[in-house]
């Protein structure tokens, strides 16, 4: 897996396309990684979660942008992410959907399999 081919600006920060589970999950591995730095860091300068909250801000566009990928993989509206909105069921909906399930085989009308050109 290409970590820095999930950290390009089209990647990011547009919802057009699709993405793989695998891309998916090393966009949410370096999250997990970067929230982990923003708490150590935030600990070591005691700012009180300051530096988590500012991080998981500037995060929260290129994570709505990258599960919209992921729904349309799956050959759904980008609006699905919405389901995550439901207090557990929702999550776990969403954890299936994106997380576990293969996407469309071939072509579906938000673009080319990504699997494809891998």
């Amino acid at each position: 897996m290409n970590f820095a081919a999930v950290l390009t600006k089209e990647y990011l920060l547009n919802f057009d396309g699709r993405t793989n589970r695998a891309q998916f999950w090393a966009f949410f591995l370096i999250y997990l990684a970067g929230s982990i730095v923003a708490g150590i860091v935030d600990g070591v300068l005691g700012t009180n979660g300051m530096l988590g909250l500012v991080f998981a801000l500037a995060a929260l566009y290129p994570s709505i942008c990258v599960s919209i990928k992921r729904w349309h993989d799956r050959d759904k509206s980008g609006w699905w992410v919405l389901v995550s909105l439901i207090p557990v069921i929702g999550w776990i909906w969403a954890f299936v959907e994106t997380g576990c399930l293969r996407g469309t085989e071939g072509g579906n009308r938000f673009g080319p399999d990504p699997l494809a050109s891998a």
